[in-house]
């Protein structure tokens, strides 16, 4: 537990998260007289997974998107069909959420990247400053859970589980809370008459904002039909998205240049070295605490001793959402569903049920006071005081813990796109 301790104490006072891993970790290694190449050893072990291949693929197809302007596309689509809804641009958010904030596999990301552009034009619609932070910050908890999913993929390594029944797992909690937020929505739109499209489309405006958003489209959907029917694994699925989105980009659109493909390649690198460093460290941590019983220890102190599965869900959850105030998602996973994922499963929960609750916990914890990392990124975008934002987002956290509440309760949401696999 002192080296746990130590961790926190770190990152408390300001280390950098990988840091604060690393450094008690190769402290341990050298008090206890272990080589030190074995820490190195450790280190590469961690990523040489062919699992973690499927990240810099994925987040590759995400930049590709956006510098060729595919999401600018459907950004523009959901505003044609659902600009009209009450809530209008506010609408659009959310449902462009669903459809490409997943990209990037980092809800902090998809905050700093695509909320930056939301905000914007909400903003220029009329909204105000507070509900255009808010709803982008909700919505942004969709992204995360929906295919592909970075996160579900570091999920699945840790824990051994199958990341194609955890990436068909998110769908319909995806969808559902996506369903959730819009109904939310949509009685505030009532309440506090927000602006709105001032017309519905017409069918041909329909059919051309369809017809130039289509081939971006079915990228989600080629992703996931081609899981579901076993034509592919999720790392061959990523190199295949890749390989369709440079062909729609320069077959259909017409518009990906060589200064899109050196952009998206070198975000790309940044993305996956930031992301694989904190897999390889957490790792390193992760190692140190099995040698010391950490998982053991922690599942017998804080973990209720039964073997209703519902009590140990509910106790998972309020320590992740916990974590999750304090630490990225990717973070929180990394290091403490390893210690918790055993017993649980030991229990009878399932691993793929498990692993979108986790997940879909922990990105609510970065929307959740006092410490809520994604409040802070939001308030500084958007030029929102804290407690204005924290506000306004009140009553998105009912669709969004209700959401939890029935994912938690109903396995069936989670298990029946893999159980069809």
């Amino acid at each position: 537990m002192t080296i746990g301790l130590a961790f926190l104490v770190l990152f408390s006072v300001g280390f950098p998260v990988v840091v604060a891993m690393m450094l008690p970790s190769i402290y341990y290694i050298l008090a206890n007289g272990f080589p030190l190449d074995s820490a190195a050893q450790r280190l590469i072990f961690s990523v040489d997974s062919f699992t973690l291949v499927a990240i810099p693929v994925f987040i590759l197809a995400g930049n590709l998107m956006n510098t060729a302007g595919i999401t600018s596309r459907i950004f523009n689509f959901a505003n044609i069909v659902v600009g009209r809804v009450p809530g209008g641009l506010a609408q659009v958010n959310i449902f462009a959420s669903l459809i490409f904030a997943g990209m990037s596999g980092a809800a902090l990301a998809d905050v700093g990247g695509l909320g930056r552009v939301e905000i914007k034009a909400l903003r220029e619609r009329g909204f105000s400053a507070g509900f255009a932070a808010a709803v982008t910050a909700a919505s942004a908890t969709v992204g995360p859970i929906f295919p592909p999913s970075i996160i579900l993929i570091i999920y699945g390594a840790v824990t051994n589980t199958s990341i194609v029944s955890l990436l068909l797992a998110g769908v319909l909690p995806a969808i559902l809370c996506v369903i959730m937020l819009m109904l939310t929505t949509a009685i505030l739109a009532r309440l506090r008459r927000f602006p709105r499209e001032p017309r519905w489309p017409t069918p041909s405006e329909v059919t051309r904002g369809g017809a130039a958003a289509l081939p971006a489209l079915l990228a989600p959907v080629f992703l996931v039909g081609g899981m579901l029917t076993g034509w592919f694994t999720p790392t061959e699925a990523a190199a295949v998205v890749v390989l369709y989105i440079l062909l729609v980009s320069a077959l259909v659109y017409r518009d990906l240049s060589p200064s899109h493909l050196l952009t998206s390649a070198v975000d790309t690198v940044k993305a996956t070295g930031a992301i694989l460093v904190i897999v390889a460290g957490a790792q390193l941590l992760g190692w140190v605490f099995a040698l010391e019983q950490v998982p053991q220890q922690f599942a017998s102190a804080v973990l209720p001793d039964t073997d209703n599965t519902i009590v140990l869900l509910l106790v998972l959850n309020l320590i992740l959402l916990v974590a999750g105030m304090f630490l990225d998602a990717g973070v929180v996973v990394l290091l403490i569903m390893p210690i918790v994922a055993p017993p649980l499963i030991a229990a009878g929960v399932d691993p793929v049920h498990l692993g979108i609750v986790s997940v879909f916990n922990v990105v609510l914890g970065l929307v959740t006071p006092p410490m809520g990392l994604s409040l802070f990124l939001i308030s500084d975008i958007a030029r929102v005081p804290m407690s204005r934002l924290v506000r306004e987002l009140l009553p998105f956290y009912v669709p969004l813990f209700l959401t939890l509440m029935l994912i938690t309760f109903i396995p069936a949401i989670s298990l029946w796109l893999p159980n069809l696999n």
